[in-house]
């Protein structure tokens, strides 16, 4: 979502339990961006340090985690602890314009650039000046769109799309990613200049499952939020729940849990949240490790289609449930991991259409349904 909050752009924060939320959560029910973040993991306590340091800065900051992780709250938080926090704070989806459209989005455009340029138009770092520019999967901008970028953070100046004369502009980047951009760079998908140029100040949000202490405050915030939300009165989730919440991977990371959690508050009986009440989703690591055998699976002579339908037998005999969403899954993670989340390059390996593969990637979580 490209969206702009011209309000004063601070999270609600709750500093008793180290929470912070977005501004209006009820807003993105069907988004897979978390919703809140809290601070009781000595990871997350570390990063709130860290957040702490650098907010009062003019940094570039380069935000890196996986979908679900908060990097959006992360982002509002360090805009809400600067010097800039009554200025406007902008969220822009970098995957979310089509090529050709980019330049004109982000940098502006005067009349009659373009077929269909009726009237000139700022793009999204005039419409943030003096404020935040928040720049979500910044791997997704095309090369050329990165030399562009590039020069408007060495510059602090702007040029519309057909314009001659440079707009100033004050604006401090924030960007995020879930993608290696060491790997990408690596690859000859992202300039490296631009790399270093963004992470003057570097965020590295841990995934969920690796920051556990997080999980049941995680968990009883959200019971408290929906419980409002649905008008219940007090309701309580057993020790046998949480241990539940407790062993589980969370691929989707907040979001996921936070799903999980109102599915919970809409079938659980008499205020009471119970195992059986956590319904957590298939298990994709079981497809994921069996495919990550097959380089050695079964005899090194063997072809590669040989040694995928030894896998695949190996899969059949388990018995598992939904076993084609599975493996269908762990196919699309994989070449959307091997391409270092290029969705072109990662349809073109698997020879389906961008289309194919973005609604799939949307399916499983892996990127949110309006990039």
């Amino acid at each position: 979502m490209n969206h702009a909050d011209r309000r004063p752009a601070r999270p609600a924060h709750d500093p008793g339990r180290g929470v912070i939320t977005l501004p209006n959560p009820q807003s993105l029910t069907t988004s897979i961006r978390a919703t809140a973040q809290v601070f009781e993991d000595p990871q997350s306590v570390a990063l709130l340090a860290r957040i702490r340091q650098i907010a009062p800065s003019e940094a570039n900051v380069l935000i890196i985690g996986e979908t679900g992780t908060g990097k959006e709250l992360v982002a509002r938080h360090v805009h809400a602890l600067s010097h800039r926090h009554g200025q406007p704070f902008l969220a822009v989806n970098c995957g979310a314009f089509s090529e050709n459209l980019v330049e004109s989005e982000l940098f502006g455009h005067e009349k009659g650039a373009f077929t269909g340029a009726f009237d000139a138009k700022p793009g999204w770092f005039e419409a943030a000046n003096g404020g935040t520019l928040f720049l979500d999967e910044i791997g997704d901008l095309p090369l050329h769109i990165q030399v562009k970028l590039l020069r408007v953070l060495q510059e602090r100046e702007v040029v519309r799309l057909g314009a001659r004369k440079a707009i100033p502009i004050n604006v401090r980047l924030i960007a995020a990613t879930n993608v290696k951009l060491e790997e990408a760079v690596a690859a000859g998908h992202f300039r490296e200049d631009l790399y270093y140029r963004l992470r003057v100040a570097l965020l590295t949000l841990p995934a969920l499952r690796d920051r556990p202490g997080d999980i049941i405050p995680l968990a009883h915030y959200f019971i408290d939020e929906y419980r409002r939300r649905l008008g219940y009165s007090k309701i309580s989730i057993l020790p046998e729940a949480e241990q539940k919440l407790l062993s589980h991977a969370w691929p989707g990371n907040i979001r996921e849990l936070e799903n999980i959690i109102h599915h919970a508050l809409l079938i659980c009986k008499d205020n009471l949240v119970r195992q059986e009440d956590i319904h957590l989703p298939l298990s994709l690591p079981f497809a994921q490790r069996a495919l990550s055998r097959l380089p050695d699976a079964p005899a090194s002579g063997a072809s590669g289609q040989e040694r995928l339908r030894a896998v695949l037998n190996e899969l059949f005999e388990a018995h598992h449930d939904h076993l084609f969403e599975l493996i269908e899954e762990a196919v699309i993670r994989s070449a959307y991991d091997y391409c270092h989340h290029n969705q072109v390059q990662a349809a073109r390996i698997l020879g389906v259409s961008r289309n194919v593969i973005r609604s799939r990637l949307i399916k499983i979580g892996a990127i949110s349904a309006l990039k």
